[in-house]
């Protein structure tokens, strides 16, 4: 694309990214040379690295033992005092992690008219679907992110028919060993609120719709000036994060206004907690946020997995904490059309389930 013909307006950078579907990848591809205005951030919302502390690493819990004592104290402590850990020895083979996160450059590498045929509103399938940033319509400044977006239907290869060659074994392969440790994540943090059954109606509730992201942030030639993604809180029950090698991920710290890197391990998946579980448990886990910082050399991929509640599930504190509820009881579909009406703003969205 000539000079001439990169979007560099307000609008022609809207309509280019968003209207058309060629996304923040697109605009890369294009040749810019700078951030456009369309994502410069407002002084005061952009990243403050002095506010980087260096203590307090996010712990890191060997859970080859989920039955052990040791490890259901360190994963229920770990998600009321941080919200976030890592875990090591989960049982996903290193080669399906590499696979997986290759697949997400395979497909964020295919020419723009192969990508944007998936665009949202455009995709052949309701389970999968490209978009960027993160509302764009609600956003002072777009976020330096594309991803691809899969629902995974357990049993449903039908679900999955349609969904991009170049990542869609990839993607499967992967969910189908997430979905056991899932399953053991949300069993040992259960039983952390004094909850026993883990039954298809408790499934319903917390796991019911999961979701796993291809998030792609291309190089950015002004990293500073922009957010990759944040700072928010996940609405989810809990987030699997796998992460590339290149670093860029920040969690709130537990002082004011401090955040903490959070350094990428071979092989670690990185747990955080969302406001479902934060709610549910009447404030003994919490959700916290974190963001995501662009690199200015090479391009960086995550893989989310946000372990959603059915949409029609409802959700409250749970009568096990024998606690006066201080959140209402509420309908999934509700919070999550909530959530994503507006621009991220940290921690706010728990505050429309307040009593």
């Amino acid at each position: 694309m000539s000079s001439s013909t990169i979007p560099n307006s307000f609008d022609d950078v809207t309509d280019f990214v968003v209207n058309r579907g060629n996304g923040v990848t697109g605009l890369v591809d294009s040749g810019i040379q700078k951030v456009p205005e369309r994502y410069i951030l407002p002084p005061q919302q952009r990243f403050d690295l002095t506010k980087v502390v260096s203590q307090d690493p996010i712990l890191i819990i060997d859970v080859s033992n989920w039955d052990d004592p040791e490890v259901i104290k360190s994963i229920c402590e770990a998600s009321g005092k941080w919200g976030f850990f890592q875990i090591i020895n989960h049982g996903i083979p290193l080669q399906v992690l590499e696979n997986i996160t290759d697949a997400a450059h395979s497909f964020f590498g295919l020419p723009n008219e192969k990508r944007s045929k998936y665009y949202k509103g455009a995709s052949p399938s309701e389970t999968v679907f490209l978009a960027t940033s993160f509302s764009p319509q609600a956003e002072v400044a777009l976020e330096w992110r594309d991803y691809l977006s899969f629902q995974y239907i357990p049993g449903n290869d039908q679900a999955s028919a349609l969904w991009p060659p170049v990542c869609k074994d990839e993607v499967l392969e992967y969910m189908k060993k997430a979905e056991i440790v899932i399953k053991n994540l949300l069993q040992v943090l259960l039983k952390g609120l004094n909850v026993k059954d883990f039954d298809r109606d408790t499934q319903h509730t917390l796991m019911g719709s999961p979701r796993i992201y291809l998030n792609y942030y291309p190089k950015c030639p002004n990293p500073e000036l922009t957010a990759g993604v944040g700072p928010p809180s996940d609405i989810s029950t809990i987030t699997v994060l796998l992460q590339d090698d290149i670093g860029g991920l920040y969690v709130r710290g537990i002082e004011d206004d401090t955040w903490i890197h959070v350094p990428p391990i071979k092989g670690a998946l990185l747990i955080n907690i969302g406001d479902v579980l934060q709610i549910i448990s009447n404030d003994k886990y919490k959700s916290i946020e974190h963001r995501v910082v662009a690199n200015k050399i090479k391009n960086r991929v995550s893989v989310p997995i946000f372990v959603n509640p059915a949409p029609d599930a409802v959700f409250g504190p749970l009568p096990e904490s024998g606690e006066i509820p201080i959140y209402k009881q509420l309908v999934f579909s509700d919070y999550f059309n909530f959530y994503f009406s507006k621009p991220h703003d940290g921690k706010k969205t728990i505050d429309y389930a307040r009593i």
